[in-house]
């Protein structure tokens, strides 16, 4: 964690890891329902024109 977040003191990464364990299923819910909103927000967006025809020659 401190790898990816240089910025934080190893204080402040423990007591995120801390506040996490204690509250594991309440933020493992949160995650899953963004990841749901977000997958249901894809679905329903429309493509663009420029994104068909991308799509259309394989470039996406």
């Amino acid at each position: 964690m401190c790898r990816q977040h240089p910025y934080l003191t190893l204080a402040e990464t423990h007591a995120a890891m801390g506040y996490y364990f204690d509250h594991q299923a309440e933020i493992d819910q949160e995650i899953q329902a963004e990841w749901q909103q977000a997958a249901a927000d894809r679905v329903a967006s429309a493509r663009s024109a420029f994104f068909l025809r991308m799509k259309a020659k394989g470039t996406l």
